[in-house]
């Protein structure tokens, strides 16, 4: 499984694409962090997020995008770039047909320490191991959007998962559940798969418990 986890921000976005194996290895492909001046006017801002984002999905084509959810914090301005930002991918992965599902930090955090209060060092620290890193990758906007993406992975159900049974669905009548007519790509099958085979290794794990 090709995830690409999004930190959403306006002017620093992480983006990191890691490969997930069904033992739940991890293996990094790429990790960038996008950027945008503050002295530019918010739609050009945007605009260029947004051609990274492009960019990024056309080359490494994931099965499915990770994005931190939005929560208040005292700072608008900092709500207000992270939503926008949070947007603008969302829309970019639905053209794409692409599952989307949102994580909060605590759930990250959880997933990849064990600790749903773990501080971003701690993170960044368990996110080199995972992958076989060297060094946490930098800034902390590149370990989080790898966090998330690991994390989505080994998750199993969610949002994203019921947006692929939903097109699985429309496949077996004939059509996405979008309505294009077109069958599922290989890539959203083998995200199917995969959900499929976690939920029956699952139900097989609760049973001998």
């Amino acid at each position: 499984m090709r995830v690409l986890g999004i930190d959403p921000g306006l002017t620093r976005c992480g983006v990191g694409v890691v490969d997930v194996a069904p033992d739940r290895s991890a293996r990094l492909v790429d990790v960038v962090v996008l950027r945008s001046p503050a002295d530019l006017a918010t739609p050009a801002r945007l605009e260029r997020i947004a051609d990274g984002l492009e960019a990024i999905m056309e080359e490494h084509r994931p099965n499915a995008v990770a994005l931190e959810r939005v929560f208040a914090r005292s700072d608008v301005s900092t709500i207000m770039g992270t939503a926008q930002i949070s947007g603008v991918a969302m829309l970019i992965a639905s053209r794409r047909v692409l599952p989307v599902a949102l994580h909060t930090p605590s759930e990250v955090k959880a997933a990849i320490t064990g600790y749903g209060r773990a501080d971003k060092k701690q993170v960044g620290a368990m996110v080199a191991r995972i992958l076989g890193l060297e060094a946490v990758p930098k800034p902390a906007d590149a370990a989080d959007a790898l966090a998330l993406a690991i994390c989505h992975a080994w998750r199993t159900g969610g949002a994203a998962g019921a947006a692929v049974a939903d097109a699985a669905a429309g496949s077996a009548r004939g059509s996405r559940s979008d309505g294009s007519g077109a069958p599922l790509t290989p890539a959203q099958r083998a995200w199917l798969a995969a959900e499929r085979a976690a939920t029956v290794s699952g139900a097989a794990r609760r049973v001998r418990e």
